[in-house]
């Protein structure tokens, strides 16, 4: 069964799987998810814990064993296995096909991977799996969800925060949760000194306290432009650049994001709704508020503007015409986030 990350406490509750699929690539999420499994499942007397670290080199023959071997004496024990690709080899898969078919509720299996494609998630031999199983697809925290996260986090602590404290914190950790958890525990650290049992956190506070650990890709510049929020589209770009990011790179991928978005738009502009279109397209969660912002204010010859402007910006890195490469990859993002060029002063941060 496919259940969300919010689910995760209720089915440890009250079902009784004995495989657990945990997907995704945020580590402290994914961190915090297997903890609670194992947690729970110890303190039902599973006390052993057996882990497999699984590459292409690995011997199923070597799990398939350990399961096998039933005694009237061995105790309850949790196996892990980790995956270091969400793809199995036929070896794995064939595996853990004939583990379930006969599982021992003497053991929980714990299977730990990266986040897991949509065109894994329709083959047979993964349905089979989700239906002996629980799987968690876990999303990273997007900036919006991102707050009512931190905000969470610092009650547990007894803080509060001001709107624009809560927003500069997001702003300093966004994309890094490690950091932010150790972030909170330096200010867990002056509500102690300050011998207070609860504080609200200012702007100066967190100024003062807060690291900037924020971590940006380049899909979460894109996502920026396309949910038209032109202040961090300029703010992830020049955090890109001076962690020595070329634009090349940064331009190819705005480029198939728009050469992606086109066929949507153009549906769109055929009478279908967006969230039929998304759906359809089968939009991943965690890029649904970006492409459907995009549907809802950017047509198709807007689209072909862009792309012609993504032309100028790749014929300024290859030195054909004379202009800054920067400035006009800035520019494009602005016209996709739907500011003038007059306004790029504005947007300075």
């Amino acid at each position: 069964m496919k259940i969300k990350a919010e689910q995760l406490t209720r089915t440890l509750e009250n079902q009784n799987p004995t495989v657990y699929w945990l997907a995704g690539d945020d580590p402290l999420l994914m961190q915090e998810a297997a903890d609670q499994v194992r947690k729970h499942y110890q303190n039902k007397g599973f006390g052993e814990r057996q882990i497999f670290n699984i590459d292409r080199s690995f011997n199923w023959d070597n799990f398939s064993q350990t399961t096998d071997n039933l005694s009237l004496f061995s105790e309850q024990k949790i196996i892990e296995l980790r995956l270091t690709s969400s793809k199995l080899e036929e070896a794995g898969k064939n595996a853990l096909h004939a583990y379930l078919a006969k599982p021992n509720p003497e053991f929980l299996i714990l299977i730990i991977s990266p986040k897991l494609e949509s065109s894994m998630l329709s083959t047979k031999w993964f349905k089979i799996i989700e239906s002996h199983s629980a799987f968690v697809q876990i999303w990273p925290i997007n900036r919006e969800g991102l707050g009512a996260w931190l905000t969470r986090r610092l009650l547990r602590e007894g803080i509060s925060a001001e709107p624009n404290a809560l927003e500069l914190l997001v702003d300093k950790v966004e994309g890094n949760l490690l950091a932010a958890t150790q972030e909170i525990e330096k200010l867990k650290l002056l509500v102690s000194q300050d011998n207070k049992t609860n504080i609200s956190l200012d702007v100066n506070t967190v100024m003062q306290v807060v690291a900037d650990s924020s971590r940006y890709s380049v899909y979460h510049l894109v996502d920026a432009a396309l949910k038209g929020d032109a202040v961090r589209s300029q703010k992830i770009l020049r955090t890109l650049r001076a962690e020595g990011l070329l634009p090349l790179p940064i331009l190819a991928t705005i480029t198939r994001e728009l050469r992606t978005l086109l066929p949507l738009i153009e549906r769109k502009e055929q009478g279908q709704g967006i969230n039929a279109i998304m759906q359809t397209a089968r939009i991943w969660f965690n890029k649904k508020q970006a492409v459907g912002s995009a549907l809802g204010r950017i047509n198709t010859q807007d689209i072909w503007h862009f792309l012609e402007h993504a032309r100028r910006v790749d014929q300024s890195i290859k030195g054909i015409i004379s202009a800054d490469s920067w400035d006009e990859l800035s520019l494009l993002l602005l016209a996709i986030s739907g500011q003038s060029t007059a306004t790029m002063k504005q947007v300075e941060v």
